[in-house]
């Protein structure tokens, strides 16, 4: 059991690194796209905030250790197949540039995982309903909305001035609101890491007590501010600049739609989706300004991705639940993890990447220019 219980923290803490910088556009694809923040100075402040935020509240953390299985059903073997699940299906979409979200894939892995080895009637549909799906649902529109109201706002507010003067004052703001925004998502999915590593703690003890240890929250907190660093170029691509051209104005409101929307989900412990709410506050965000040209295949693209996550999760975290049936089977999942995560990452077309980056800086430079004259 102690050998098992060592490899679900590490495989734990490799998650938490994979939501990290996978999840990192949500945070600074807005102001790296604006220009209102150099790519490093976004990450190093991300990176800091995302750790600050994972000490604000636990409720998250209670939801996903015990709001959408039975834990009394749930052994060690399980928590690591679900861990492995959302980390494949993390780095299958990280890899192809496609904004899923980390919460699904760990919620659908434990699903499949849980499913395998107690059947259907482990998991808790109504606490999987109102407390996942259901909030994951409605956060982008929320975002949207709340977006779309405070970039009519603004509008309203900086018509009688310049352009330029209200393009410098919003890229300051940006750094508040994109502040904020990594404050909340370390707030939010730093607790999932939390979650799951004190349930294997609650099936590993004789009192079956659930609490999260100080060393968890500071080693998951870690853990994800490190892979915060590590970012994602080609998520940040997709989320600041496929979606619509963000001025600062737009940059500042979809941030604070967004943060609002993370912190009051955390407050009420629903593990909601970053990715997907930071995409609904652009969408809401680049409709409200006339001109503003919105790219409905990239959301629909979100969409797909927010649909087949959990189902796609909950396979491969079965499969994983399968594969520790066998004979040294927590090894052999792990050696198997191992394996598939460097084939993932050792293929990565790194020269596409490297292009992608200077497009990217190019195009900003480009639009800076255009501003200017």
């Amino acid at each position: 059991m102690e050998f098992t219980l060592f490899i679900i923290i590490a495989v734990a803490f490799l998650f938490d690194f994979t939501n990290g910088f996978h999840d990192t556009a949500n945070a600074i694809a807005t102001i790296v796209s604006t220009r209102a923040l150099s790519p490093r100075l976004a990450v190093i402040g991300a990176s800091t905030l995302n750790f600050v935020g994972a000490f604000i509240s636990l409720k998250v953390a209670a939801t996903i250790a015990s709001g959408v299985v039975n834990p009394d059903a749930v052994t060690l073997p399980t928590v690591l197949a679900a861990l492995v699940g959302a980390i494949i299906w993390n780095l299958i979409t990280w890899r192809i540039g496609m904004p899923s979200s980390s919460s699904h894939a760990l919620v659908g892995g434990i699903s499949g995982a849980a499913m395998m080895t107690a059947g259907w009637g482990v998991i808790k549909w109504h606490g999987l309903e109102s407390k996942v799906l259901l909030p994951s649902l409605i956060s982008p529109f929320i975002g949207l909305v709340a977006a779309a109201l405070l970039m009519f706002i603004i509008l309203r507010v900086v018509s009688r001035y310049p352009h330029r003067l209200t393009d410098k004052v919003f890229r300051r703001l940006q750094l508040v609101s994109g502040g904020f925004v990594a404050l909340m998502h370390g707030t939010n999915d730093a607790q999932k890491t939390m979650g799951i590593i004190a349930l294997a703690l609650t099936i590993a003890s004789a009192n079956n007590h659930f609490e999260v240890p100080l060393w968890v929250i500071l080693s998951s907190a870690t853990a994800m501010a490190a892979g915060t660093w590590v970012g994602g170029w080609r998520i940040i691509r997709t989320i600041g600049e496929k979606i619509t051209k963000l001025d600062p104005s737009q940059g500042f409101a979809a941030q604070t739609a967004t943060a609002a929307t993370l912190g009051v989900t955390s407050q009420l412990g629903f593990p909601v989706s970053t990715t997907q709410t930071i995409s609904g506050s652009i969408v809401g965000a680049g409709i409200a300004r006339k001109g503003s040209v919105v790219n409905w295949k990239v959301i629909q693209n979100i969409v797909i991705a927010w649909l087949v996550t959990i189902p796609s999760a909950a396979v491969f975290g079965a499969i994983a639940q399968l594969i520790t049936r066998l004979p040294d089977g927590v090894g052999i999942l792990f050696l198997v993890m191992v394996v598939v995560v460097a084939g993932i990452y050792i293929t990565k077309d790194w020269t596409w990447e490297t292009n992608a980056q200077i497009k990217t800086i190019l195009a900003l430079m480009q639009r800076t220019r255009k501003r200017k004259s």
